[in-house]
């Protein structure tokens, strides 16, 4: 390269500087404060939003959404700033984004989902339900996914998709047991419903309210099954059943009511081959 065309780089270079430099600066610093103002407006839509008393991935999603809104705006500030044509650019963009979309079925349907989950609230952080033949507690709600925990401390995800439009059973924060005790049939059943409800009332993982059912579930041929079904917390789902079963045993036991028996009788093998004859 000689020095007639290292002046004229040099002299284009300056050129294109001094006319587009001050635009430069001005976009970055446009979208500098773009990114301030978007954090700024996502943190205050997450406590505007608080005051509702709203499920903290619907704040999150609309501190996003605000956010991004705001960083948005600027950036076509900036944009504009430097003389670029938006139309363009935007059919471009929406040409590439149904690419996108057609290529991106399944996410977004797990995005779709989400924001169904979100606002119609079937269930909250928290609760223990059932679906997709996986049930546990709801530990997190996301646009993608749902995880639930189970008592084992193992966690399941399942995509959004797979759990609108199924059927779905929400327990809440509470939990039944379905615990069954049986007394030989000449026991006395009054007794065994008194001893249950001393146990009950001496558990403190046991709800009072709602209070605890109980009742003669069935009479089979050598006992009666008495049906003992307690509410309690999650958390003392898993525990209080085996309280309450040793609790029953010892109660039964010390108040010296007859557990049911099985009688055995041996026919000796003669004696059969005689009956038969």
């Amino acid at each position: 390269m000689d020095i007639g065309e290292l002046d004229q780089v040099t002299t284009t270079a300056i050129d294109l500087a001094m006319r587009f430099g001050p635009k430069l600066v001005v976009c970055i610093l446009i979208l500098v404060a773009g990114w301030f103002a978007g954090r700024w407006a996502s943190r205050s839509t997450v406590r505007a939003t608080a005051r509702f008393h709203l499920e903290p991935p619907v704040q999150s999603l609309l501190g996003r959404i605000a956010g991004g809104f705001v960083i948005g705006l600027f950036a076509i500030m900036a944009l504009q700033n430097l003389g670029v044509e938006l139309l363009p650019l935007i059919a471009g963009l929406s040409i590439a984004g149904a690419g996108v979309a057609l290529a991106m079925q399944g996410v977004l349907g797990n995005v779709v989902a989400g924001l169904t989950i979100i606002f119609t609230r079937p269930f909250r952080v928290g609760d223990y339900v059932s679906i997709a033949k996986e049930e546990g507690q709801v530990l997190e709600i996301q646009l993608f996914s749902t995880t639930l925990g189970h008592s084992d401390l193992s966690k399941v995800v399942i995509p959004n998709r797979k759990i609108v439009g199924e059927i779905l059973h929400n327990y809440g924060r509470l939990r039944q047991l379905a615990l069954e005790v049986g007394i030989a049939r000449d026991a006395d059943v009054g007794a065994a419903l008194a001893a249950v409800e001393s146990v009950l009332r001496a558990n403190a993982r046991v709800l009072k309210d709602p209070a605890p059912v109980l009742g003669v579930a069935r009479v089979e041929d050598t006992r009666v099954v008495i049906a003992v079904s307690p509410w309690t917390s999650l958390t003392d789902y898993g525990p209080a059943g085996g309280e309450l079963n040793q609790a029953l045993l010892e109660a039964f036991r010390s108040r010296h009511i007859a557990q049911p028996q099985r009688e055995v009788h041996l026919i000796p093998a003669q004696a059969g081959l005689r009956a038969s004859a």
